[in-house]
């Protein structure tokens, strides 16, 4: 028995060396495990985030919109109830207020009725059937017709005459610019869009010419709208073509033309 004890504790000091060298082994793979797992983890997410798109909004920033536009066609209409109406969002209002000025674009284009003739008439009309049926109901007692009282509000009519004054002011100083002679691409511009609208005034009247612009407004934003992208990529086109023959002509001619005294000269 005691040579056995023996043997055992001679055999137990002989056994603990390659105990503990196969546990530091296995601890040390284990912790290269993790080293490499969370390094593959960090280099994959880096992968990720390159490999990920750039945000919609700066895709849209690179993309060209016609004439610099920046914002939805909503917005550049306005906003707002006009430009729910233009859009045709709200589809019965719309078809109402294109419906109305139809008919009087015809009233007074085609069958040539003058306003002030249309006026009265109407409102011939109006009095005559309101003041017969308000002296009727005495006979046939009956409540007499309920005529609403018509008021004006004020905060609409100041807001209009507040954007027309914006935008009066802001074409007056478009001109004073033109004409003082610093930019010699507006002029251009002023004179080809006057030339336009003289040659598109001698072939029909103002009337004409308004509703013509108030079709136009109901139809091309919305077209617009809905095509955007292929206009677009279209414009872009023909923008470069324009940029091309306009390098030209200023090379050749525009060039050579003087100009007047530009601001920061005027300044010092």
């Amino acid at each position: 028995m005691a040579d056995e004890h023996k043997h055992e504790e001679s055999s137990l000091p002989n056994s603990d060396p390659t105990v503990e060298i196969v546990e530091r082994e296995s601890l040390m793979e284990k912790i290269s495990e993790k080293i490499h797992h969370h390094k593959g983890d960090s280099s994959s997410s880096d992968d990720e985030s390159e490999k990920k798109p750039s945000s919609p909004s700066s895709l849209k920033s690179k993309v060209y919109r016609l004439f610099g536009r920046e914002r939805p066609v909503h917005k550049v209409l306005g906003g707002g109830k006009p430009a729910d109406i233009f859009m045709w969002k709200n589809k019965k209002m719309s078809g109402g207020v294109l419906g109305g000025a139809t008919v009087a674009w015809v009233l007074f284009e085609l069958m040539e009725y003058h306003l002030l003739t249309l006026l009265s008439h109407v409102m011939i009309v109006a009095l005559a059937v309101l003041f017969l049926w308000s002296n009727a109901t005495m006979f046939i007692h009956k409540s007499p017709p309920k005529i609403p009282e018509v008021h004006i509000p004020e905060e609409p009519l100041l807001q209009l005459a507040s954007g027309l004054r914006i935008e009066i002011n802001r074409g007056f100083s478009s001109l004073h610019e033109i004409a003082s002679g610093r930019d010699l691409k507006k002029f251009l511009s002023a004179l080809f869009g006057l030339w336009i609208l003289s040659i598109l005034g001698g072939c029909c009247s103002f009337l004409t010419l308004a509703y013509i612009a108030l079709v136009l407004l109901f139809t091309v934003p919305l077209v617009y709208d809905k095509y955007e992208d292929k206009v677009d990529s279209y414009g872009e086109k023909a923008m470069a073509e324009l940029k091309k023959h306009y390098a030209v002509l200023d090379a050749k001619l525009l060039s050579k033309i003087p100009r007047g005294p530009s601001k920061d000269k005027k300044k010092d």
